[in-house]
């Protein structure tokens, strides 16, 4: 069999490990294995390389992904998707591996309902995509985001500051709750709990009043839009508390560094599972993580979760911040 991989849409941590888990498993199973490179685009381009084991050696520790990936609006067209097809068709794949996030997925299904053999691979960071639990990139993501609260703490306490942090998640406050919670938030923002700003300035208040003299306040970039930008946060914190009020804003700072044990580990038995599935003739799947288990999920309900945090758990945040 000659299967094609790819790595699509936004990078994440562990991707690497992924391809290098398929790649292996699927030369030890005796499947030839054709690296796609930037993802869609690629496909569409036909950026093919046949990779072997060697071609994969020493890419676990590094996050990124060394097929690299894009976006790619030509995807969506008629045309993008028909040379898609004939690439599939010229380099006479008899199955593809799609690493990426919901959107990916969601190019993987249609790819299946066009007659396709298709396995995905969940890579998030914001850990949106429904039927999995867990997502390749997350736990070093959040862990990023604990790292740098650890330091921002630093000045914060040593001048008696109060610091907006900025992160990534424009739907999901997956990143910003589960950072929050770890680094030891005193308030997080997140989209799908809607505060306004008269309320955040309370918070902030009443922290103060119990005592607190700094606070780090964890805003995911999805809340921007509806309060505006951070800066506007922080001045309007500014004019009602009295406060010194500080931004700083994460970025794709998130998105990179060694994968975490957890992601290289999960990716490795994502990539495993999918070249498996691959020689064993089962497609239009998802492999997903469920109950500490590897699992299928169709691809027909792959999409982006409606709610991506547990609310008890935002709860907890502001219960402890006292």
């Amino acid at each position: 069999m000659r299967i094609g991989i790819l790595t699509s849409g936004g990078d994440a941590p562990g991707m690497n490990a992924a391809v290098r888990a398929a790649v292996r498993r699927g030369w030890e199973l005796g499947l030839e294995i054709v690296g796609i490179r930037r993802g869609y685009a690629g496909l569409i381009e036909g950026e093919a390389v046949p990779l072997t084991p060697r071609d994969v050696g020493g890419i676990i520790e590094y996050g990124g992904t060394f097929l690299h990936t894009a976006r790619c609006p030509a995807f969506l067209t008629e045309e993008g998707r028909r040379k898609a097809l004939d690439t599939i068709d010229r380099e006479k794949f008899d199955a593809l591996v799609v690493i990426g996030g919901e959107g990916s997925l969601q190019g993987a299904r249609w790819l299946t309902e066009q007659g396709v053999n298709v396995v995905g691979i969940p890579a998030s960071i914001d850990n949106d995509i429904e039927g999995t639990e867990l997502a390749i990139g997350v736990d070093t993501a959040v862990n990023t985001v604990v790292w740098a609260l650890n330091r921002i703490r630093d000045t914060a306490f040593a001048h008696e500051r109060v610091f907006l942090v900025e992160v990534m998640g424009r739907e999901s406050g997956y990143i910003a709750l589960m950072g929050g919670l770890a680094g030891g938030a005193e308030l997080v923002l997140v989209p799908e709990v809607e505060v306004s700003l008269e309320e955040l300035a309370q918070q902030v208040s009443s922290i103060y009043r119990k005592g607190k003299h700094h606070s780090i306040i964890v805003v995911a970039e999805g809340v921007i839009a509806r309060l505006g930008s951070t800066e506007v946060i922080a001045n309007f914190l500014r004019e009602r508390t009295g406060l010194e009020v500080r931004v700083t804003v994460l970025g794709h700072l998130q998105r990179g560094g060694s994968p975490t044990a957890t992601d290289r580990i999960l990716a490795s038995r994502f990539g495993a599972q999918a070249v498996e599935d691959a020689k064993a003739g089962i497609f239009g799947h998802m492999v997903a993580w469920q109950k500490g288990k590897v699992v299928r999920v169709p691809l027909t309900v792959v999409r982006r979760k409606q709610m991506a945090i547990d609310l008890r758990l935002y709860e907890l945040v502001h219960q402890l911040a006292i």
